[in-house]
């Protein structure tokens, strides 16, 4: 299956849009390096002959040609060297066609609509840079940014229990083992959290059937512990496949994986965590998501993990006090002013990242950690990865009404504090990996 596109649009998890996105960039992901060069060489022709006639100069049409050559160049190696260098593992000729074609689509609006050749030049120059700054910063960069989302709510639910520190993760996407999973471990053990939630989405859709990445992401996941536990729920079904869940969480013994069921936790006993799995088809997973909290006493804190953000109207209705999710990586492509550009969500951008509050209901819907798979270049851009670290804690009167009598864990904890994080560049558990064939 890892091999192979969706041959249509699945609601929920690729738009019609989206979904031909795809299709092309695993198409254009078979291109060898001889494909690859000819790609170049077009752009380069597209450009040269486009100066030389707009500026009625040879020389200028050259010029410009090697200068997008030049840049071009700089794009190959630097998706070349992403797997070598361990950062990630996606085709190379996907991002070398895009940027290509943006550098091409640049070079030739200049030429065409620029009146003066000097500022033409200088345009093009600044334009170059720019987009070679995106580039790097995009692939190389921001993937490994590891935000932190901190978030505290309150509910007279909670009155009289101690405050509980939840971080929820989302969306590893594991193809192999790289410094922003050594970054989540860091992040955690700074974090201390009582509890541990994953929603969903193991490994990327190019890796669920290899056997390495299985082995990694095993590794990555038996690394969770926390006082609590860690709870999982499954992610995309093609992509959480029941193998892949199988050979990712079969052994792992500090991980509760959640179907369709409702648990209590023995130091929580007011809060209770509602794991659903999810097909992405509102029609199936809302009548099941009524039949799993049917008989919760209303007095409860009820705590819905699911993949997706496409339940909330349904939860909203039950009256679900927080639903935690993924599945969106909060659009992993973002323009300034107006967010994501694809979200992957039956309800477009409405739910496309963040925090969302419909009657008694919130939501909050992670970035996630990994990126998307086949032939996508693996790429975030103002929309780095992120862990939420949400606090559950009763009424503010309620915890003065307690005064100096309140116990040390009802006391606000120290703000976490993230300066060592940027030291801890290549934790010692992860091992060198060779780029898989």
């Amino acid at each position: 299956m890892a091999d192979q596109a969706i041959s249509q649009p699945i609601r929920g998890v690729a738009s019609p849009t989206l979904h031909r996105v795809i299709l092309f960039s695993e198409r254009l992901a078979r291109l060898t390096w001889p494909g690859q060069t000819a790609v170049v060489v077009a752009y380069t022709a597209i450009v040269a002959l486009v100066w030389s006639f707009a500026l009625d100069s040879f020389a200028a049409g050259f010029a410009a040609a090697l200068v997008g050559f030049v840049f071009m160049s700089i794009d190959w190696i630097g998706l070349a060297l992403l797997p070598k260098r361990g950062r990630s593992f996606g085709p190379v000729a996907p991002g070398l066609v895009f940027f290509g074609g943006v550098r091409c689509t640049l070079s030739v609006t200049l030429a065409v609509f620029a009146r003066e050749p000097n500022i033409a030049w200088s345009l093009l120059l600044c334009g170059h840079l720019a987009l070679t700054g995106y580039a790097l910063d995009s692939m190389w960069g921001e993937p490994f940014r590891m935000g932190v989302a901190r978030r505290t709510y309150r509910s007279p639910k909670l009155d009289g229990a101690p405050p509980l520190r939840i971080a929820h993760l989302s969306d590893f996407h594991v193809e192999r083992l790289t410094q922003r999973e050594g970054k989540v471990l860091a992040l955690l053990d700074e974090m201390r959290p009582d509890l541990i939630v994953y929603t969903g989405d193991l490994l990327s859709y190019s890796y669920i059937d290899d056997p390495v990445a299985q082995a990694e992401c095993r590794a990555l996941m038996s690394r969770l512990h926390a006082p609590l536990g860690v709870f999982a729920v499954p992610g995309t079904p093609l992509v959480d496949t029941e193998t892949a869940l199988r050979n990712v969480l079969g052994d792992v013994d500090n991980i509760t994986l959640l179907r369709d069921c409702v648990v209590s936790l023995p130091q929580c006993p007011g809060i209770k965590l509602i794991g659903l799995s999810c097909t992405h088809n509102p029609a199936i997973d809302a009548p099941n998501l009524d039949s799993v909290v049917d008989g919760l006493a209303p007095g409860e804190y009820t705590i819905l993990l699911y993949h997706a953000p496409d339940l909330m109207p349904e939860a909203a209705r039950l009256g679900i006090d927080l639903v935690l999710c993924g599945h969106t990586h909060g659009g992993q492509i973002r323009l300034p002013l107006f967010g994501a550009v694809f979200t992957s969500s039956i309800y477009g951008k409405r739910y496309e990242m963040g925090e969302y509050r419909e009657g008694s209901t919130t939501m909050v819907v992670s970035r996630g950690i990994g990126m998307e798979g086949k032939g996508m270049p693996r790429m975030r851009f103002l929309c780095e990865p992120e862990i939420e670290l949400i606090e559950l804690r009763g009424t503010l009167e309620a915890e003065e009404a307690l005064g100096d009598s309140a116990p040390a864990s009802y006391r606000a904890r120290p703000r976490f504090n993230r300066p060592g994080i940027k030291s801890l560049y290549a934790p010692e558990w992860i091992s060198p990996m060779k780029a898989p064939p």
